[in-house]
């Protein structure tokens, strides 16, 4: 039967516990299964270093797919950008004009363009303010002994692969 990572190391724990609790004396049958349960645990690792390799690959593959699509995205706004304006263009030389049901034409809009938003009156401008916590002077704080309400320094354990 195949056991999760997580049942070989609560097998693991209660076989330690048992040799703890027997004042570490080893019998024969807690060493061999002692050598199983490491055993199984090395080729579980593997198996599980495989599928996070394999999923890692996938998601490289994946982020080189999004860029591949950006570009060919980017490409075609461009294309379509300027076939607007070459439409555009006719439009403003030649004039209206219709094809089959198709009409093409102008339609008149405005927008605002502001050279220095620094120059303009405090009425007619917005304020956007987005706070965030320092995180490396708080870090900096705390560790040099200082309290800070609502903030920990949490130690994290990461898994590392060589």
């Amino acid at each position: 039967m195949k056991q999760s990572l997580f049942n070989i190391s609560v097998n693991y724990n209660e076989l330690i516990n048992e040799i703890e609790a027997n004042e570490g004396i080893l019998t024969d049958e807690q060493s061999a299964e002692l050598e199983i349960t490491e055993l199984q645990l090395q080729s579980k690792s593997i198996a599980y270093l495989e599928v996070i390799k394999g999923k890692e690959s996938i998601n490289t593959q994946i982020d080189d797919e999004v860029k591949r699509l950006q570009a060919m995205k980017k490409v075609n706004t461009n294309i379509t950008s300027r076939l607007k304006e070459n439409l555009l263009n006719a439009v403003i030389m030649f004039g209206g004009f219709e094809v089959g049901l198709t009409k093409f034409g102008t339609r008149k809009s405005q927008s605002i363009s502001v050279d220095d938003i620094n120059g303009l009156p405090s009425e007619f401008k917005t304020i956007k303010v987005t706070e965030s916590a320092d995180k490396k002077a708080l870090k900096e704080a705390i560790k040099s002994g200082e309290v800070i309400s609502g903030v920990e320094l949490v130690d994290n354990l990461n898994l590392k692969i060589n």
